[in-house]
């Protein structure tokens, strides 16, 4: 029997840092919600013990340094699962791009492994044991639209933005995001997005308005260390995108455009110089 997942990707509609916490993490306030890009997770039963993971993509690693093979560690451990597991990951998500595409591929395995061996494991529970792998993984179990807290693992689920499409650039670089959290200064933060304001624009469904609260405080860390980054925001603001924020922690810069008129201009303006572009539309 092979099971199917798909792991779609996520940006920061919002990404605010409260202050650095005694754990060594930081206290974040985000607004996320998922695009219609996403990998496919196949998962197959193996009667011996063990986790074999497979990709066609050539660069990334498919041993315990895979958060998807973590993710398949973690239940057979936690739920004393004697056989294995073959998991091939068809990579969609550009890899170390601010869009959770490992978190999402380790989330579509907790969900896909609950289902191939009956588990009958909870979402909740699902998004606890992802809580053990990463920040967003939680996220990523359940996808939707949500206000995340904490460490980014607290979460309240909330109404899906205005619908748009949404363009997605990723230069040529990767970016590290435990290199831009520890290179932040969050008792010197310039400014800070208004929270509130992406809720609000969210709750009634004001496009104009959730494109002018778009924020990412993370922005003046990754823009100052990758010019790239800064060069592709302000061509995606050149070329008229309604709103324009980095995801994450990067390099991935998306633009939100209500008119289907305007996408292949961006697309196309984009391409010119940009191999990674995606003109995709919000998950609802």
């Amino acid at each position: 029997m092979k099971i199917y997942e798909k792991a779609p990707a996520k940006i920061n509609l919002s990404l605010d840092v409260l202050h650095k916490r005694t754990d060594g993490y930081h206290e974040v306030e985000m607004v996320m919600t998922m695009v219609d890009l996403a990998d496919r997770i196949e998962m197959q039963e193996l009667e011996r013990d063990t986790i074999i993971i497979s990709s066609q993509a050539g660069y990334i690693p498919l041993d315990e340094k895979n958060l998807a093979f973590q993710a398949a560690r973690l239940i057979k451990d936690r739920y004393d699962v004697k056989n294995g597991v073959y998991i091939h990951l068809d990579k969609r998500i550009p890899v170390a791009a601010g869009l959770a595409g490992g978190s999402s591929d380790a989330a579509a395995t907790l969900r896909g492994l609950n289902r191939l061996w009956n588990l009958g494991i909870s979402m909740e529970e699902l998004q606890v044991l992802g809580a053990e792998l990463g920040s967003d993984v939680p996220f990523c179990v359940t996808g939707g639209t949500a206000l995340a807290t904490g460490r980014g693992e607290k979460l309240q689920p909330i109404a899906s933005p205005p619908q748009c499409w949404v363009v997605l650039a990723k230069p040529p670089i990767n970016v590290s995001t435990s290199e831009i959290y520890g290179k932040l200064n969050a008792n010197g933060i310039k400014q800070h997005p208004s929270t509130a304001d992406v809720l609000a624009a969210i709750r009634d469904k004001q496009f104009d308005r959730l494109c002018g609260s778009l924020g990412n405080v993370l922005e003046e860390v990754t823009l100052e260390l990758y010019p790239e980054v800064r060069h592709l925001k302000e061509c995606m603001q050149r070329l008229g995108a309604d709103g324009v924020l980095m995801s994450g922690s990067g390099p991935t810069v998306f633009g939100l455009v209500s008119k289907e008129a305007k996408v292949a201009r961006i697309y196309n303006g984009l391409r010119g110089f940009c191999k990674d572009v995606y003109a995709v539309r919000m998950l609802t």
